[in-house]
C-alpha cells in the first residue's frame, strides 16, 4: 500500500486523498463500500484526524466519496457524464449500458405565451404540447424533463403513451422530425420542493438547469426545460487554443 511521504511538497492530506483514489479507481474500495475510519487513517498513515478530515472532506465534495449520518462513509457511484450532443435520453442511457425509464407526470395541450412562441417561432396562442417525465437510468430518479411541441408539428402527440419510450424516435417514426441540430443552456440552481422529492434530493439539493431548443429541417421543433441531479452528473469537453490571428 502507498505510503505518506512526510518530504514531499504536495499537502498530507492531498498524499491521502490521492490513495484512496486508486483504492476506489482500482476498486479496492467498490461503490458501496466504506472505507477505513477516520481513527483507522490516522493509524494506518501517521496522520492527524484533522488531516484525514480535510482528504475525506474533498472527496465527498467531489462526489466520489458520500457520508451516511450514523452508519460512515462510503463509495459513492461514478457520475455521469452530461452529453453535450444532441442526442435523446434514451439513447444516451443505452451508450452507457443503462437501462432507461421513464414516468409520465403531466401530459396537456397549452396555449404559447408571447415568451414560449418566440422561443418556437410560432404565434402567441398557438397549440403546444407541454409533456412533463420523470427520467430514469437502472431504476435511480436522475433528472425532469418538461418538453414544449408545437401541435402543428406532431398534431396527434397526447395520443401516444412515452412511458419507457424515447420521444425523440417517436416523433422521426411517426411525424418525419429528425432532429438535426440545437441550442443548449446550462445554469446551475437548487431544486424546488417537489422536483427534489422526485429525484430523491434533499430539499435544497443542487441541480443542473438545462434549456434546449431542437430544430428539425431548420424548424424549432422543441423547447426542453430539463432539471438534472448535480450530485450525479458532472460536465466534461475539450479546450482548444484559439487561432491566433497572424
Amino acid at each position: 500500500m502507498a505510503k505518506i511521504d512526510p518530504d514531499s511538497p504536495v499537502p498530507k492530506y492531498f498524499q491521502l486523498r490521492e490513495i484512496l483514489l486508486d483504492l476506489i479507481d482500482s476498486d479496492e474500495l467498490p461503490i458501496g463500500a466504506a472505507i477505513p475510519s477516520e481513527r483507522d487513517l490516522c493509524q494506518r498513515f501517521g496522520l492527524s484526524r484533522m488531516t484525514v478530515r480535510q482528504a475525506v472532506d474533498h472527496l465527498v465534495s467531489e462526489g466520489r466519496l458520500h457520508r451516511v449520518p450514523g452508519k460512515g462513509t462510503f463509495v459513492a457511484r461514478p457520475k455521469i457524464e452530461l452529453a453535450l450532443q444532441l442526442t435523446s435520453f434514451t439513447d444516451d442511457m443505452w451508450a452507457r449500458g443503462m437501462e432507461p425509464g421513464s414516468r409520465d407526470l403531466d401530459r396537456r395541450v397549452v396555449r404559447a405565451s408571447a415568451h414560449l412562441a418566440r422561443q418556437l417561432g410560432i404565434q402567441p396562442g398557438d397549440a403546444v404540447h407541454f409533456i412533463e417525465r420523470l427520467r430514469t437510468a437502472d431504476g435511480e430518479p436522475l433528472s425532469i424533463e418538461r418538453a414544449h411541441i408545437p401541435v402543428a408539428l406532431a398534431p396527434d402527440l397526447d395520443a401516444f403513451d412515452l412511458t419507457g419510450r424515447s420521444l425523440y424516435a417517436l416523433l422521426e417514426s411517426r411525424y418525419g422530425l429528425v432532429m438535426e441540430a440545437g441550442e443548449l443552456t446550462i445554469d446551475g440552481g437548487i431544486a424546488d420542493p417537489d422536483d427534489a422529492d422526485l429525484l430523491k434530493l434533499p430539499r435544497g439539493g443542487p441541480v443542473l438547469l438545462l434549456q434546449r431548443r431542437s430544430f428539425a429541417g431548420g424548424v424549432c421543433a422543441e423547447l426542453g426545460v430539463s432539471t438534472y441531479r448535480a450530485d450525479r452528473y458532472q460536465l466534461r469537453t475539450l479546450l482548444e487554443i484559439p487561432a491566433r490571428r497572424s
